[in-house]
């Protein structure tokens, strides 16, 4: 009976809007593709227009875009290589029975040497085979044409259409970053698993799984988060964020927002605009480093005369605040949960996350400070309740 679970469908995990992107994807996908390769043959009839495998690649390309299998490099070298070694296998094979198994598993440790893993591209080796006369007759041509260009044609499609709807592609590995530039691991991976351990599994799994590394960590690290959530109860930044914040607008000078931050005792000010949306964020080392304070020789004057407005001329030095802040901003909402905090001011070494209201305007502000006193009062309470 166990055996027999393995044939019962996993329950969907995407909403029926996502299914609907997905189809939509497909269907324009392989539309584009095949009115742009008739196009491009100039009405030639001999040759195919669109082969059967390139409904497979779609699937991938627009159901599941984040799959290593349907990379760009996936795609268009699994294709193109299937395509080569299902054409040779063909013009030296007679057999067709004993060709076309050689092509697909040619193609398959082929597929594998090049990192190129592309299930649809096992259809186009036994297409080269099994295609028939018209098939037949192009001999290498069928590599570029129609596998190659089939193969461009609906990859740009994907490109586009995954980016429009707001779907990363291609979906490339991020890269960990360590805000200081030092050796240590970010301090999200200081704790619980590392991304070694994670390589370390896989590699004892041995197995291809159908989803990149970092997808991985990422959901590892959200599933995480939510737990955590679960622990520290609702704690959202409207619990734990200033509310009375001190700010300035783009066109505030320089001297004003500098004497803000010292009469405040605080070290960043959000800038908005007149409706209260935040269009940046300028801090004291926004300060320090458009003055150019590299050495500490003359510190204090270089400063001074930064600060100061430049009276009757123009002056190529910034004079606004507008000119020097950060932008974009990371901000959140009033009901994002404290959690969701950690992250982004551990691993991107933020200090200061601008709080907005339901019309996206500024409502708040939170710190480090807020963030770690009441991540200790959630912990602290938990530990009481126990």
């Amino acid at each position: 009976m166990r055996w027999l679970a393995g044939f019962k469908p996993q329950p969907a995990t995407v909403s029926t809007g996502e299914k609907l992107r997905a189809s939509l994807g497909a269907l324009t996908g392989i539309l584009l593709t095949g009115f742009a390769t008739w196009w491009l043959l100039g009405h030639t009839a001999s040759l195919p227009v669109l082969i059967a495998p390139m409904g497979a690649s779609a699937l991938l390309l627009f159901a599941v875009p984040a799959s290593p299998l349907a990379q760009p490099w996936s795609i268009i070298g699994g294709n193109v290589l299937a395509a080569a070694i299902g054409v040779t296998c063909a013009l030296y094979i007679s057999e067709p029975l004993l060709a076309g198994p050689l092509a697909v598993g040619l193609s398959v440790i082929a597929m594998f040497a090049l990192r190129c893993l592309h299930p649809p591209a096992g259809a186009v080796a036994l297409t080269a085979v099994l295609g028939g006369p018209a098939i037949h007759e192009l001999g290498y041509q069928f590599v570029w044409m129609p596998v190659m260009v089939n193969s461009l044609l609906l990859l740009a499609t994907a490109i586009l259409f995954n980016n429009a709807t707001r779907h990363r592609y291609p979906h490339a590995a991020k890269l960990a970053t360590q805000a200081h530039g030092t050796r240590d691991l970010p301090p999200g991976d200081r704790l619980n698993f590392t991304r070694d351990d994670l390589d370390d599994v896989l590699k004892k799994h041995n197995e291809v799984i159908d989803v990149s590394r970092d997808d991985l960590d990422t959901l590892f690290h959200q599933a995480e988060m939510h737990a955590y959530g679960r622990h520290f109860g609702r704690i959202t930044c409207a619990d734990i964020m200033s509310r009375d914040v001190i700010t300035v607008e783009f066109g505030t000078p320089l001297e004003e927002a500098w004497q803000l931050l010292r009469r405040h005792n605080i070290k960043a000010l959000p800038v908005i605009d007149r409706a209260r949306r935040v269009v940046g964020i300028v801090t004291q080392i926004d300060f320090m480093r458009h003055a150019d304070l590299n050495a500490y020789a003359g510190f204090a004057e270089r400063f001074r005369r930064f600060l100061r407005q430049t009276a009757g001329q123009y002056s190529e030095k910034p004079e606004v605040v507008g000119q020097i802040m950060s932008k974009p901003v990371s901000t959140a909402l009033l009901h994002t949960h404290i959690v969701e905090l950690v992250p982004i001011m551990s691993d991107l070494g933020l200090h200061y996350i601008p709080i907005l209201d339901g019309n996206r305007k500024l409502a708040g502000m939170v710190t480090q400070s807020d963030l770690i006193a009441a991540l200790y009062r959630g912990g602290l309470e938990e530990a009481m309740a126990a």
